[in-house]
Parts: structure tokens; C-alpha cells; sequence
């Protein structure tokens, strides 16, 4: 290599801190090499792959549950769903379809069933929540780029990922559990359906008075604010990165738990609710006002009240 080329490629070298040269690769063996080296655009694409597809799926169960339950049994925004042409999507998704939509069984395949709902609950988490975990798991990204442009180890960001959505799958089976104790005790309910009279106005009211808490406002700080814990927790360890994903998502929880609460209130399957709480919980964790929480517990608290007076 002629001198000069050497002192270009030193010079490169000391401002990037690295010792990749994909100059040799054609236009695809780049992209890919650069892809490998900063992960940063497969972490985008598979989380934006894994909430669309929860979308989907959640908007073809919500499309199927709306046109099962006929017209003169609707529920909220059901000649929405109903005018809606149904989505595409593989057969072996039929029998969790089947199980979601039916009665509570109280027979022996409570165990399957439970399986189900817990699987239920965690893609409404992929699709709710995930969205507002985006400037977390952006935050990291930034971390290691910079602690590799200076030649450290870095833990993929989709191991932090994982620790978050673990976290999620631990309440999506607390979430589950819940829901076969509160349908039990109306065996003919469809899951689709609103709790209603003191159940649902109790789901409102919890709900409610946690927006008020010092709890949910400590939680909230911790998810606006993820860059110190990350920075001051940073780790080359992949057991470390999971922990602290895992511990980002108990964060998450603790702001968001009680909000959940409310699609009993609404239908545990009701597509509207859910996007509208995934909103939300994004604008929430992106203000530092305090007006969005505590106007939200207001309306919950009234809500609740309501309930109350018309089950009377």
C-alpha cells in the first residue's frame, strides 16, 4: 500500500477507533459488514417488525371477535370492526383465535388456556408497550456506538430487548391469571366482554388513584430519564445487559400496570383501548408535565364513580 494510502487509512482508523475496512467488499458485502458492525438498523427492523406483527394479529382477533358476536350482541366500536375486511394470516393461529374469543372453561384445560392468555396478554404488550420503550432502547444504541467507535466490547442491543420484554412476560402471566379469576366467576362471559358493576369500577378506581401515587411519578422518572441508568450500569457482560433490560422493564411496568386494568373495564380484546393506552404511555413517558397523568386519574376516577351510580 503506497504511503499516502496508509496514512489516510491511519487517519481513518484514529477517528473511528476501529480497524474494519469493507473497501475490498462489493455494494451488498458493505452494507451487510456495516449492519453487523452497528447493529442499530436490525435492532430498528425487528422491533418494528415484532409491533406490527402484534398489531395484525391483535386487529385480525378483534376484526373475528366483532363478526362472531353478531349484531344485536356489539361491543365497542364493533360496525367499525365489522366494515372491515378480514386479515390474511396463517392457520395455525385458528385455535388461539378459538380460545381467546370462547367462554372461560372450568374444566381440566385451564392449564392450555392459561398458556393462551398469557401469550394473548404479551402480544398486547408488544404492541402497546414496546412503542414507548423505543427512546431506551435508542439511548443504548448511542451508548455502544460510542463504546465502539473507541474499540470496547459492546452486548448486542437486542439482548437488552429481550430483558425488557421478559419483564413484560412476567406481568403477562400475572395479567393472564387475573383474567381467569375475574372470568370464573361469570363462566357465560366472552373474553371480548367489559367487566362490569363493582368489578369494573374497582379495575377504574385502582387504576386511578395510581396516577396519583408517588409510585407510578418514581417509575415515570426512571423511564424518562433512561440514559444515566444505562450509562452508569453499562456492562460488556450479556447476563448484565439482560438484567438491566429486565430491570428497564419493571420500570416500564410500574408506570403502566394499572393502566391495563382498565381493559377489563373496556374488553380485555378492545383494539381501540389498546391503542389509545399505547399513545398514551408514549406521550406520558415523553413529557415531564405532570397535566397528562394526573388529568388521565381524574377521568378514571370519574369513570369509576359513574360505574358505581349506574350498577346501583
Amino acid at each position: 500500500m503506497p504511503l499516502d494510502q496508509r496514512g489516510d487509512s491511519a487517519h481513518s482508523e484514529a477517528m473511528t477507533g476501529q480497524q474494519y475496512d469493507f473497501r475490498h467488499l462489493d455494494r451488498a458485502g458493505r452494507a451487510t459488514a456495516n449492519i453487523a458492525v452497528g447493529p442499530r438498523v436490525t435492532v430498528n427492523i425487528a422491533v418494528g417488525a415484532a409491533i406490527l406483527l402484534a398489531w395484525l394479529v391483535l386487529a385480525a382477533m378483534a376484526v373475528r371477535g366483532a363478526g362472531g358476536r353478531g349484531v344485536g350482541a356489539s361491543g365497542p366500536g364493533d360496525t367499525i370492526l365489522r366494515a372491515l375486511p378480514g386479515l390474511p394470516l396463517p392457520d395455525f393461529l385458528e385455535p388461539f383465535f378459538a380460545l381467546c374469543l370462547a367462554p372461560t372453561p372450568l374444566d381440566g384445560q385451564i392449564g392450555p388456556w392459561f398458556g393462551v392468555l398469557v401469550l394473548m396478554w404479551f402480544v398486547m404488550a408488544l404492541a402497546t408497550m414496546l412503542p414507548s420503550a423505543a427512546p431506551m432502547i435508542r439511548t443504548y444504541c448511542e451508548i455502544a456506538d460510542t463504546a465502539r467507535i473507541k474499540g470496547e466490547a459492546v452486548v448486542h442491543p437486542l439482548v437488552l430487548v429481550a430483558g425488557y420484554l421478559s419483564a413484560w412476560f412476567v406481568a403477562s402471566a400475572m395479567f393472564a391469571a387475573l383474567t381467569l379469576v375475574i372470568h370464573a366467576a361469570a363462566p357465560a362471559s366472552i373474553m371480548l366482554d367489559p367487566v362490569v358493576g363493582i368489578a369494573g369500577a374497582l379495575a377504574l378506581l385502582v387504576a386511578g388513584l395510581y396516577q396519583f401515587s408517588g409510585m407510578k411519578e418514581a417509575c415515570l422518572d426512571k423511564c424518562r430519564n433512561p440514559f444515566s441508568i444505562l450509562f452508569s450500569n453499562w456492562s460488556a457482560r450479556p447476563v448484565s445487559i439482560f438484567r438491566l433490560g429486565f430491570v428497564q422493564g419493571i420500570w416500564c411496568l410500574g408506570c403502566c400496570w394499572a393502566l391495563m386494568l382498565v381493559m377489563f373495564a373496556v374488553g380485555v380484546m378492545n383494539i381501540f383501548w389498546m391503542a389509545l393506552i399505547g399513545l398514551f404511555t408514549l406521550i406520558e413517558k415523553q413529557t415531564t408535565s405532570r397535566v397528562p397523568t394526573r388529568l388521565s386519574g381524574a377521568i378514571l376516577l370519574v369513570w369509576a364513580a359513574a360505574l358505581l351510580v349506574v350498577s346501583a
